[in-house]
């Protein structure tokens, strides 16, 4: 069939493409090979944050008493907050998949594959047999995540003894000790959500800190509050052996063994675009990565790329500005892409958001950073609601400017509170302007003015 745009990949960027693309009056296809919502609504965000949910449940019914609520035991049933993860998944991904079905967009579940162009210069793409037209393409085909090559590490994952983010969240069972290999994002909050649930976890990193490349005093402050709930956070170490029963990992010159039941693979994720034909209409790909300009184009006339599979910041939300900006583009609006306020969540307790630079790479830039800080019990809404967590805010303004650059935060709400600076850095702001925005009271947010 001929098609104004067809969209290969059904997650965060191919399904608001395909329903913004349907919304401008275009016609359209969407390929998905597993389920509509991709690895977001389906294995990531949304079902880590159902476990998450449920974990600090269980720790606030075990930690009342200090607020005057005393819970008797307090038992937990991992097969139930399983099954509540899927009916909100069903939930949601039936949600997307009824409105992209009312915007009359044609939904394809199977491997897409992009074979060469027509004689008339239209993209065919092919799936099951079918082929198909289309004027434009809108590649949205996600990402993977890295299975290093460590010894014994396919054997686990063969054997259902090493795990990635989607069999995690499937677990039935506590497991009772259970190795992160790898401290990033998805690491901590599984980290995070087993030790509150009962397991006794250890994290093992390769770099000197964890969080990514989050503030360093921040990732510090993360740790220690981790590490107060039982998880133990080793550092600078290097996994060299993966056995039933067992992780190895080198550290200071040191071969040490950890004891696990479960193991938990987050190492990062990369594009995942090698097998879709790329190479059959020309797509220039670097590292994996599809190369993208700022209106979301690749070297080609008429395709586009949004999402995990452009490999720049590989965050569901980044995902929905690049597919709005290339379709903005495909219907002749113009619109650029621009990463300068990205912010970036942690969703552990508590909460670690960042937006803007840190103030190391404020000085690389050539700015002259000034570091505001402020500790969170400040605000009076964060000491009631907050026992036995603790944390610091902080602001980087341009001493030559007054310019606001970049926001962090360690403490509970922190996601729901770095929008508004979002806001300050999108908008270039000055500390002196941000101080006549008026904020309510009593709240967490205050903690900015």
């Amino acid at each position: 069939m001929d098609y104004d745009l067809i969209v290969i990949g059904g997650g965060p960027a191919g399904y608001l493409g395909a329903q913004r693309a349907a919304e401008a009056g275009l016609k359209v296809k969407i390929f998905e090979k597993r389920e509509i919502g991709g690895v977001c609504l389906n294995e990531g965000c949304i079902p880590s944050k159902n476990l998450l949910h449920a974990a600090h449940l269980v720790h606030d019914a075990r930690n009342g008493e200090a607020c005057g609520i005393k819970v008797g035991s307090v038992e937990v049933d991992l097969e139930t907050i399983v099954k509540r993860k899927n009916k909100v998944v069903k939930t949601l991904t039936g949600g997307v998949g009824f409105t992209l079905k009312k915007l009359k967009v044609d939904i394809k579940i199977g491997k897409a594959v992009i074979n060469g162009r027509a004689a008339d210069g239209r993209y065919r793409v092919e799936c099951d047999g079918e082929s198909d037209l289309a004027s434009y393409l809108l590649i949205a085909s996600g990402s993977e995540a890295i299975v290093p090559p460590i010894d014994g590490v396919r054997e686990g994952i063969d054997s259902g003894f090493v795990l990635s983010n989607r069999e995690v969240l499937d677990l039935t069972q506590i497991p009772e000790q259970f190795v992160v290999v790898g401290g990033g994002v998805i690491g901590l909050e599984m980290a995070h959500a087993f030790a509150l649930l009962g397991s006794q976890v250890t994290v093992v990193e390769m770099l000197s800190q964890i969080g990514g490349p989050i503030d360093s005093k921040i990732a510090k402050d993360l740790e220690k509050q981790l590490t107060k709930q039982g998880i133990t956070i080793i550092t600078d170490a290097t996994v060299t052996k993966i056995a039933d029963g067992e992780v190895v990992y080198d550290r200071d010159g040191k071969t040490e063994t950890l004891k696990a039941e479960k193991v938990l693979l987050s190492v990062g994720r990369r594009a995942s675009c090698a097998d879709i034909g790329l190479d059959t209409i020309g797509v220039l790909t670097e590292r994996g990565a599809i190369v993208t300009d700022e209106s979301m184009q690749t070297n080609m006339p008429n395709v586009y790329a949004a999402g995990d599979v452009t490999g720049k910041i590989l965050l569901a939300h980044v995902a929905y500005r690049e597919t709005e900006v290339a379709v903005n583009n495909i219907i002749g609006k113009g619109d650029r892409m621009y990463y300068d306020a990205v912010p970036s969540v942690i969703y552990t307790s508590p909460e670690v958001a960042t937006v803007g630079i840190t103030e190391e790479e404020a000085e690389r830039l050539g700015y002259k950073p000034v570091r505001h800080t402020l500790p969170m019990v400040f605000s009076g809404r964060f000491m009631v609601e907050n026992v036995d967590t603790a944390g610091d805010a902080y602001m980087i303004v341009d001493a030559n400017t007054d310019r606001i650059l970049g926001f962090g935060m360690l403490g509970n709400l922190a996601s729901e509170i770095v929008s508004t600076a979002v806001t300050f850095v999108e908008k270039n702001m000055t500390v002196n302007q941000a101080k006549k925005v008026i904020f309510p009271h009593p709240t967490v947010a205050e903690i900015i003015r």
